[in-house]
């Protein structure tokens, strides 16, 4: 079964304090932590693909004009008090494990070590709809 693993992170987390504050010891200690994951998850066979984003300030939410050309509006949204900040899709046997995977990844370390203890939304990805549709 595939679930995405969804990282939150609000606007607070990019300015001075918060990720923007760290020093460069912490900030390259989590950035190993997480592509240890993605070490991991691959050799385990269980990575599909995973991506960090960038911040709020660069999204840009895209709709289609009645004539079909792009409306664009320009992040970051001071509405939306949480934001995707990165992602890893799994492809597990349970439940169960892609909560296990979510849990680790959550304890990605913080400013001198701590764990940060992420929230991370786990969902299943929906498989093809049937031929009988």
């Amino acid at each position: 079964m595939k679930y995405v693993l969804m990282m939150t992170g609000t606007s607070e987390g990019w300015d001075e304090s918060g990720l923007a504050g760290w020093s460069p010891e912490d900030f390259k200690a989590h950035v190993d932590f997480m592509q240890q994951i993605g070490d991991d998850l691959t050799a385990s066979g269980e990575l599909v693909g995973s991506e960090g984003l960038a911040p709020p300030q660069q999204a840009k939410v895209v709709k289609a004009n009645p004539d079909g050309s792009p409306a664009v509006t320009d992040g970051p949204f001071p509405e939306a008090k949480e934001f995707l900040a990165g992602y890893w899709i799994v492809d597990v046997e349970s439940e169960e494990r892609a909560i296990e995977i979510a849990a680790h990844n959550s304890t990605a370390p913080g400013p001198g070590g701590a764990p940060l203890n992420m929230p991370i939304e786990v969902r299943q990805i929906m498989d093809a709809p049937s031929e009988d549709i």
